[in-house]
């Protein structure tokens, strides 16, 4: 035989090469098909697209556009009952106002007709959005200067006159879930009624008339905080229209069809820009609160030689102000300048530091050690107190067994026991006693007869009274060994 014909190995080694790229093929085959698999999931589950209602939509934002006749009176009603609520501190009553209140329509009209470049709606949204505005502030302002008011500064809904990035972000977010449920086939009304709530535009335009009533300060910080929950909403409106590829409306003039979308592209910038700008600078304040919070955790707080009360920050004139209890040393001073330095956004900060020098760490231990003798001195007392109680308690029980004693030796049983018992056996009484007394009937012979007096629960009937009465002297009778006892009623 041939060399070729005992080892023939090629053709087994060519085999196994083909098993192992099949076997590679199929895995990849397979994990090509997972990855597509949950590709499709997650696009079934995201993509919202597919159940948008276009015409639908757009017919139902420019028919909440308008606002006169019942809608001008519904404004009316909601912002009387949300300065109601404002006046009276009622978060209930706030929310129901939110509820009630048409203010969405314009504001979602403003979106959508920047993203199809309807300058048509676009005006009419400006116009009966400037309407409601005029018309909300005339409302709160004529309520809160006539009607008396309570102390509204420190009314929590008052006080959010200045906003930050949660505002924006609810703001945001609340308009992007309306309009998703504006788009869709069958509007979800609950969420129209979240989002109302969740904005809070009504809240703002309640507290500007009464800043137009009485405080000037409210007017500015309030008209802010509504100024950006509209245009977020608006932005989040035109982003989702976007994003959902709305048609854009054509115009038979080209020279028109241009001119209106570089207008409304120019007013969408308009629009966002204060937005971006605002944002970021609500991330820069918020960077700037954090190194704060940080520096007087690890720097400060942590450090128990320091007796840290309160700081402010001030952002506006780059200013931190530090407060303590008892001396700060200049050394523990150049300390905390240094390690402020460490800290990006405020190492440019001035850091001013107060401390109380009436009040050194020596005064305090001093004070604590007084305070320490004087609860020493009360538990000695209380102690000795205690002691006293204890011995009386004794006593009073060594006078009760002399007492039973006594009681024993005349054949007399213990009244302990007996009113115990009595007690036991007829639930519904609240008062007994018992005693010996003599009495004479033809004034010669003189008898001893045993005499109970007891009183009944006020809500027992009577005709049960009887019936207990009878059972009690019945018992009596058989527990003293007597044949004569008699029951009489207390006083």
């Amino acid at each position: 035989m041939s060399e070729e014909s005992k080892f023939n190995f090629s053709e087994e080694e060519t085999n196994q090469d083909k098993a192992v790229e099949q076997s590679k093929e199929a895995v990849k085959k397979d994990a090509k098909g997972l990855f597509q698999s949950i590709k499709t999931f997650f696009s079934e589950l995201l993509d919202f697209r597919e159940d948008t209602d276009r015409d639908a939509t757009i017919e139902a934002i420019k028919k909440d556009i308008p606002f006169k006749g019942a809608t001008a009176w519904i404004l009316i009603c909601s912002i009387f009952v949300a300065s109601v609520g404002l006046n009276a501190n009622s978060t209930a009553v706030v929310i129901g106002a939110m509820l009630i209140s048409p203010l969405m329509g314009p504001i979602l009209g403003v979106g959508l007709s920047i993203a199809i470049n309807d300058i048509d709606t676009l005006r009419k949204s400006l116009v009966n959005l400037a309407t409601m505005i005029v018309l909300s502030l005339l409302t709160a302002y004529l309520f809160f200067k006539f009607f008396p008011t309570a102390d509204l500064v420190t009314n929590e809904l008052f006080g959010r006159t200045k906003p930050d990035v949660r505002d924006v972000l609810i703001a945001f977010f609340g308009g992007l879930a309306l309009i998703i449920a504006r788009t869709k086939k069958g509007t979800i009304a609950s969420v129209i009624f979240g989002v109302a709530i969740a904005t809070a535009l009504m809240p703002p335009l309640c507290t500007a008339g009464y800043g137009l009533a009485h405080n000037w300060d409210y007017f500015v910080g309030a008209m802010y905080l509504f100024t950006i929950n509209t245009i977020f909403i608006a932005l989040a409106t035109f982003i989702a229209l976007k994003v959902l590829r709305f048609p854009m409306l054509k115009y038979a003039n080209s020279k028109k069809r241009k001119r209106i979308a570089q207008l409304a592209s120019i007013l969408a910038i308009l629009v966002m820009a204060p937005a971006i700008w605002t944002f970021v600078d609500f991330i820069k304040q918020s960077g700037f609160e954090n190194d704060y919070n940080n520096f007087v955790k690890d720097e400060i707080t942590s450090n128990r030689e320091l007796w840290f009360q309160n700081g402010t920050l001030n952002t506006s004139d780059k200013k931190i102000t530090l407060y303590f209890n008892g001396e700060i040393t200049d050394a523990t001073e150049a300390d905390l300048r240094n390690e402020l330095k460490r800290y990006d956004k405020i190492k440019e900060f001035n850091l001013e530091i107060n401390g109380n020098k009436n009040r050194s760490f020596d005064k305090i231990s001093e004070a604590y050690d007084r305070a320490i003798k004087e609860l020493d001195q009360k538990d000695n007392i209380i102690s000795g107190l205690q002691k006293q109680i204890v011995d009386l308690q004794i006593e009073v029980t060594e006078l009760n067994k002399k007492i039973e004693n006594n009681a024993s030796q005349s054949n007399s049983v213990s009244f302990t026991n007996l009113s115990r018992d009595a007690k036991v056996r007829f639930s519904d009484l609240q008062y007994f006693s018992y005693a010996k007394m003599l009495e004479s009937k033809d004034f010669i012979k003189i008898d001893t007869i045993a005499v109970v007096h007891i009183k009944w629960r006020k809500s027992l009937k009577d005709s049960l009274v009887l019936i207990k009465e009878k059972e009690l002297n019945k018992w009596l009778k058989q527990k003293l060994n007597l044949d004569t006892v008699v029951v009489k009623k207390a006083d």
